[in-house]
């Protein structure tokens, strides 16, 4: 079997044009479905289009996306120069070879083998000359040797100010995950920690306590943890042998728990279609529905009807099949996971399409996303968004 190059694709909140351009897609700012994503940078000299395949990098903040190609150009799509649908190319001498990106709404991060920068995305997209540069930080020689960000040598960093902020070395980080307020660590001996704020579980410690400094994950400490990912509230991480563990706000389903949002829109979706027959469906509210805080705490009776709300310990989650995870990722309050087939899942918040299942339902069960299997893709990562999702598959040749 061959396979052929690769291509990123994009689908959800699209109301500025951060997944799809205006000849693509326009409508009511939403992608239901995997459409392949394209950057260009039309009328400007030395600002040619960029092949779909020689994006290496996606790093979408709320109303733009941000993407790297092969050859250390950086793209920027969405709401860019005070204007929605717009695309540009940093391509400058200054900017080129850079090795790895990290975006928010206000400032992008570009990382080279010898320093790292932070420069505001206005300035920057005005084509200012000097300003748009906010804060830097050399690498010495014996850091170069840096992994992908937000960490770099000695520490990570982030897009809010101080940017920088050291870490133990005893800590020997591996990957690290930002949430919206809390960060995932994965060390190199394979232990998970957390720290930030954990009002909603997020930090899977037990309780809801905020916790200053990175704390090893209990629940999961003695097992060999591979990938992490931390969303708007909650948080993923998959082991070495590809089970799923997920913990925080379950509010959309977010985690793949019973989420009681989730039931009353299945509810309202069934009274709707049965009032078409005129049959009588009772509501919600009618049944005997309890919202628990955490699926560690036992409901007495009945447990058919219990929504899990803060899952504040780690749960196991099954995959359909008994699929093993090779990669995850989260969204504002949605989730993804690769399964070492080449298969993507999702499930939470589906409200602009982000789920990619050709609807806006939620989903507090992970789905597959059929559009890759039907197409013989094979999905080798994948970058959630706020609310939206970018996903590089490979076309597979038979």
């Amino acid at each position: 079997m061959a396979v052929s190059t690769g291509r990123w694709f994009g689908f959800g909140f699209n109301q500025f044009g951060q997944v799809a351009n205006r000849r693509e897609r326009e409508g009511d700012g939403k992608v239901l479905e995997p459409v392949t994503v394209t950057v260009h940078s039309p009328g400007k000299a030395g600002q040619r289009p960029a092949d779909r395949s020689s994006l290496r990098k996606m790093s979408p903040a709320w109303s733009y996306t941000a993407c790297l190609g092969d050859d250390g150009s950086t793209y920027l799509f969405g709401f860019v120069d005070g204007c929605p649908w717009r695309q540009m190319c940093i391509n400058k001498q200054a900017h080129q070879d850079c090795t790895d990106i990290l975006s928010s709404e206000k400032y992008l991060l570009m990382l080279w083998q010898d320093r790292v920068e932070c420069r505001d995305i206005q300035k920057l997209c005005t084509g200012a000359a000097t300003g748009d540069l906010t804060w830097t930080r050399q690498l010495k020689n014996g850091e170069k040797q840096c992994t992908a960000l937000p960490l770099i040598p000695g520490g990570y960093v982030t897009t809010t100010p101080p940017f920088y902020k050291p870490l133990s070395p005893q800590l020997r980080a591996r990957k690290l995950a930002l949430g919206s307020e809390h960060a995932v660590l994965l060390s190199c001996d394979l232990t998970v920690y957390s720290w930030g704020s954990g009002r909603h579980g997020q930090l899977g410690h037990g309780g809801v306590e905020d916790e200053a400094e990175p704390r090893i994950v209990e629940a999961l400490h003695g097992l060999a943890m591979a990938e992490v990912a931390a969303g708007g509230w909650h948080s993923v991480s998959s082991s070495a042998s590809g089970d799923l563990y997920v913990w925080g706000w379950n509010e959309s389903g977010q985690l793949g728990l019973p989420a009681k949002s989730c039931s009353e829109e299945k509810q309202r979706k069934t009274s709707w279609q049965k009032g078409l027959s005129g049959k009588v469906t009772p509501s919600l509210g009618d049944a005997n529905n309890r919202v628990i805080k955490s699926a560690n705490k036992k409901a007495d009776g009945d447990d058919s009807n219990v929504f899990i709300s803060i899952q504040s310990f780690p749960a196991l989650l099954d995959l359909p099949e008994e699929s093993e995870v090779s990669k995850v990722s989260c969204g504002s309050r949605h989730s993804a996971v690769i399964t070492r087939e080449g298969n993507l899942f999702t499930w939470g918040w589906g409200n602009y399409g982000q789920l990619g299942h050709g609807q806006t339902n939620s989903s507090d069960l992970p789905r597959l996303v059929e559009y890759f299997v039907q197409n013989r893709l094979s999905v080798l990562d994948v970058v959630c968004g706020t609310w939206n999702t970018f996903v590089f598959a490979q076309q597979e040749e038979f």
